[in-house]
């Protein structure tokens, strides 16, 4: 998965304004991370949505 893939998606759930702010102070769990050090941390996109998933509710035709 691209990382613009993985925005574009998160801005369909979230909400462009939303999406951004939850991404830096959101800690998802299965990360241990927000997705923002996540992504710092060089952690695969196609993971980082996957753990997303898991937090929030995402209509199966966006995973």
């Amino acid at each position: 998965m691209r990382r613009s893939d993985f925005w574009e998606r998160l801005n369909a759930v979230l909400g462009d304004a939303y999406a951004a702010s939850w991404s830096r102070d959101v800690v998802i769990p299965a990360l241990g991370s927000t997705v923002q050090q996540a992504f710092d941390a060089g952690t695969d996109t196609r993971e980082v949505w996957e753990a997303v998933c898991e937090v929030i509710e995402v209509p199966s035709f966006l995973r």
